[in-house]
């Protein structure tokens, strides 16, 4: 019995503990991926780059971007894309946001039926979209020249700003504009929030710009930025329709300057990280 107890008094030997994970690993991948995706999205621009200062005749010179500065259409053509774009954004963020507030607060059953309709742009080809357009521009001069409204018929297809291309863009930024501020409302009680704001005697256009949008910063950034992105590179629209913004002025000169076009699509794609770093950083400091 004693050599029972003792035997049995004896603690059980502890099972090792399992290996810690080798860190290492993640590590070695994590390097992998990211340089890899930085050879896929910098090495066409450097190249790019070098093209556009370098030639076997003159050698290195940034002449192509002096020269790109003072071209003709340059200023004009950009300075249209700018505010095509900003038009864009407000117009866009101003009807989506309370469409999507009113659904979610009132009739959350609608939210598949408003889903499809905001994405289905996503669906149509952009050139079914533009031929839509023009047949509807040309079908609505018919109908509307004896009436005073067609005097705004043409008012909104004037080359100097065309209002037809901002209501264009708005269609094809919805997709985008309506995924960033649905994840950002996902966040948010909106309910809460709202009900809150309206108990404390706030009105409507007090709970939109003092409750709903402080929270939504990244939210309305990334939307922007997704817009101001598309209409800086969007072609087909502008260019079936006639008008002459960025991108359309950029292939208009390529075929006859293609160092000029090169210089130009690279400052393009430069002004539209440095636009994304300035919104990043804003977006990021009023957070903290």
């Amino acid at each position: 019995m004693a050599a029972l107890a003792s035997v049995t008094g004896v603690p059980e030997a502890a099972e090792p503990p399992p290996p810690p994970p080798r860190a290492g690993r993640p590590r070695v991948w994590r390097g992998i991926v990211l340089v890899l995706a930085a050879a896929y999205f910098l090495v066409p621009l450097v190249t790019s780059f070098w093209f556009t200062v370098y030639n076997d005749m003159t050698g290195f010179s940034l002449s192509t971007y002096t020269d790109l500065l003072v071209a003709e259409g340059f200023g004009r053509s950009l300075g249209l894309s700018l505010g095509l774009a900003a038009a864009t954004i407000v117009l866009v963020l101003a009807l989506t946001l309370p469409a999507m507030l009113a659904v979610r607060l009132s009739a959350p059953r609608l939210r598949p039926v408003m889903e499809v309709v905001c994405t289905l742009p996503l669906v149509v080809p952009p050139i079914t979209f533009v031929t839509g357009i023009g047949k509807s521009l040309q079908v609505g001069g018919e109908v509307l020249a004896p009436t005073p409204f067609w005097a705004t018929l043409i008012a909104i297809q004037d080359p100097a700003f065309p209002i037809v291309l901002v209501l264009a863009y708005v269609m094809l930024a919805l997709p985008f504009v309506y995924r960033s501020l649905d994840a950002g409302l996902a966040t948010m009680d909106v309910r809460t929030l709202v009900e809150a704001a309206r108990n404390l005697g706030a009105s409507w256009p007090q709970v939109i710009f003092r409750v709903v949008v402080p929270n939504l910063r990244s939210a309305l950034a990334s939307a922007s930025f997704l817009t101001l992105a598309l209409v800086l590179g969007e072609f087909t629209v502008a260019r079936l329709l006639g008008y002459q913004p960025f991108s359309v002025w950029i292939v208009t000169i390529s075929g006859s300057q293609a160092q000029l076009s090169v210089a130009a699509s690279v400052l393009s794609l430069l002004l539209t990280w440095l636009l994304l770093l300035v919104v990043s950083t804003a977006s990021g400091r009023k957070r903290s």
